[in-house]
């Protein structure tokens, strides 16, 4: 018995641990859009994120319940060195995403981890199939899309009600919002995120006969579990903030509320149903339909890719894990020492790898290096006209070639740039069908080695002297110059 007790303790703590990894993993899902926008401080944003969500995991328990007998059949004979050898296939798949910045899913991380490590102790009957795909796989398809859907017709819909607003006021409005709707989904993630750990808890307790099956969580598990995920959002997970924020789309206060909102909405629904759903899919759904819906708006395709191949790995990844850590456990103490004892080695070399390149709150809102390629054609956003004030101040002499477009309202024309060519800061003028405007504050300069935003080129139109010429009138006054052929 005293075995078993302390068995029960390792999972126990090995839970926590998982809740602690899902915190900071997490974070980004509702503060990456409020800090990239410039809504709040990195710092003060995750601590409110981690209080709402300490609150947040009070609130309910039905995905708890989902968790601890709805996937996995308690009277299956499934063993705590099982649950223990599940958290462990979360845990290391939760730091390899982290440590490669991806928003994946620490909801499947862990679900692929319980799920394989049963499979490989008792056998597929001890999962209840269709709880797996009503309860797991359908929310995982289509929880990310309907936030999507509704993200992209809210930007619409914010930018079409506040176009002929002022834009300095409407953007403070917007952060006021954001700052509101990031504060929502810190609540939703603890009301939902928190109580899978305590579902697994409650399992490993249920499985050692601490509790009778189909019990609640006790106070106390649903404390531990708070104040676990609590303290790991406020750690902060910089290098998917930084991904979430500034890696999927250029994110303005009027997206970042849109995105948040429409987030928020489908995880508290969804945990009101009991469907244990993926957090960080919906936000990051959420911030891709933004982009969508703005016009001019540019979506890094090659970050989302990457993102949904981490999705659809994390289940089978961290379900082989799993199975190959339930056999060693399942081999006596020594099996479950050895381990423990490899989680905290890959633990520590991932910790280790992550030192090299590391990303906190100083520089979190630096643009992310893997996030464009070399050559990028980036989209102007064309809710504001482009006029002759704006076309000088982004020459900086307040000329373009020496003489300033008559023009009130001049196109302007998407250009793509091989930004190895800027290293002098100059552009080829023939490749803008003239001369050109570039707007000093957004220029890459790659042979300096400095990590800028990218570039953006203004090409207004080009002004023939001699059509001028043409059109002077015969009879105009000496040192006036006629009209500009427009």
């Amino acid at each position: 018995m005293e075995h078993f007790t302390l068995l029960i303790a390792i999972v126990i703590i090995t839970a926590l641990a998982f809740d602690f990894t899902n915190g900071f993993h997490d974070t980004a899902n509702a503060m990456a859009t409020t800090i990239s926008t410039g809504a709040m401080k990195p710092k003060p944003a995750v601590a409110m994120s981690a209080i709402l969500n300490l609150v947040g995991a009070f609130l309910s328990v039905e995905v708890a319940r989902t968790i601890s007998g709805g996937i996995i059949d308690e009277e299956a004979g499934i063993q705590p060195e099982v649950i223990f050898a599940g958290l462990v296939g979360a845990i290391v798949w939760n730091l390899l995403t982290w440590l490669a910045g991806l928003p994946s899913s620490s909801s499947h991380a862990l679900f692929g981890g319980l799920i394989g490590a049963t499979v490989a102790s008792v056998g597929f009957g001890a999962i209840n199939g269709d709880a797996v795909i009503t309860k797991v796989i359908i929310p995982a398809v289509v929880a990310p899309l309907v936030a999507g859907v509704a993200a992209t017709m809210a930007t619409r819909l914010t930018y079409r009600v506040t176009r002929d607003a002022d834009r300095a006021t409407s953007a403070k409005g917007y952060r006021a919002g954001q700052i509101a709707s990031a504060a929502l989904v810190s609540l939703a993630h603890g009301t939902n995120d928190a109580q899978k750990t305590m579902g697994v808890m409650t399992l490993a307790l249920i499985a050692g006969g601490s509790l009778a099956p189909d019990s609640d969580p006790p106070l106390w598990v649903i404390t531990s579990a708070g104040v676990a995920i609590a303290l790991g959002t406020y750690l902060g997970g910089w290098r998917i903030i930084r991904t979430l924020g500034k890696g999927l789309t250029d994110i303005q206060p009027p997206q970042g509320f849109a995105a948040q909102t429409s987030a928020a909405t489908t995880i508290l629904a969804s945990s009101h149903m009991g469907f244990a759903l993926s957090t960080t899919q919906v936000c990051s759904g959420a911030v891709t339909g933004s982009g969508l819906g703005r016009r001019g708006g540019v979506i890094r395709w090659n970050t989302v890719s990457r993102m949904v191949v981490a999705w659809l790995l994390t289940l089978p990844a961290a379900g082989l894990v799993g199975a190959l850590g339930a056999l060693l456990a399942e081999q006596g103490d020594w099996g479950v020492a050895t381990v423990a004892v490899l989680l905290i080695v890959v633990s520590g070399a991932i910790w280790a790898r992550s030192r090299r390149r590391p990303v906190s709150s100083d520089n979190v809102n630096d643009d992310d290096p893997d996030a464009l390629p070399a050559e990028e054609t980036v989209a102007v956003r064309d809710e504001e006209p482009v006029t002759d004030a704006s076309v000088a101040e982004a020459s900086g002499t307040g000329k373009v070639n020496g003489t300033v477009n008559d023009s009130s309202t001049a196109p302007v024309n998407t250009v793509s740039v091989d930004k190895a060519s800027l290293d002098t800061a100059s552009v080829d003028t023939a490749s803008v069908n003239g001369s050109a405007a570039v707007n000093p504050s957004t220029v890459s300069t790659s042979a300096a080695g400095d990590e800028e935003p990218a570039l953006a080129v203004l090409a207004p139109p080009v002004v023939d002297p001699e059509a001028e010429q043409r059109t002077a009138p015969a009879d105009s006054t000496a040192g006036r110059p006629g009209p500009s052929a427009s």
